[in-house]
């Protein structure tokens, strides 16, 4: 028997798929004229190709994080490094990813998810190293200072627990839904200064 559509998984593959081709055609488009100016960015253009890299990272995260994952798909480790590379060179928060091979993309998808989870709680930037071994995952995260909220990680790790969550945090919700479908279960340590999950 066929699994239910994921509708929402599947619009939001949908609109990061439509975006990232005008996108990609503005950087393009930004990358002419510094040409044309004899190959020295001025200010802004500097600003806009800065801006487009970053909503390109974003969207390409996005994509994997929110969008849809049949259980036999594959991404490239290399398309997952290009992603974090990206986001570091656009943020405060830079990644360490240690893996072999393709991986598949609900295994990722759910690290992605945890990583939007991390990256929440580093308001102040911070460093992040997700290790695969075996089959399970070491997501952590180091900054000077965090910001926990104790309602949004208890339900990473606290089947029945409840607590509101606005649109900047439904990843924190989404994660509980990719872990009953790969059959896993997080642990976390947090601390001060660092977070620590496996998966």
């Amino acid at each position: 028997m066929s699994e239910t559509p994921d509708f929402p998984a599947l619009i939001a593959s949908r609109i990061c798929h439509d975006l990232i081709s005008p996108i990609g055609a503005i950087g393009n488009g930004v990358e002419l004229l510094t040409m044309e100016q004899g190959g020295t960015a001025r200010p802004e253009f500097a600003l806009i190709a800065a801006s487009v890299a970053n909503a390109n990272a974003r969207i390409r995260l996005f994509r994997i994080a929110f969008g849809a994952a049949t259980g036999d798909q594959r991404i490239a480790r290399n398309e997952v490094l290009s992603i974090l590379t990206d986001l570091g060179h656009a943020g405060r928060v830079t990644h360490a990813w240690t893996s072999q091979g393709d991986l598949a993309r609900r295994e990722v998808r759910l690290v992605f998810l945890l990583l939007l989870c991390l990256e929440s709680v580093l308001p102040y930037g911070g460093r992040v190293e997700v290790i695969q071994s075996g089959t399970f995952w070491t997501i952590s995260a180091e900054a000077q200072r965090t910001r926990i909220d104790p309602g949004l990680w208890a339900l990473l790790t606290e089947p029945d627990a409840v607590a509101p969550v606005e649109a900047g945090q439904v990843h924190f919700a989404l994660v509980g839904r990719d872990l009953a479908r790969l059959g896993r279960t997080l642990h976390a340590e947090i601390g001060p200064t660092f977070l620590r999950l496996r998966v």
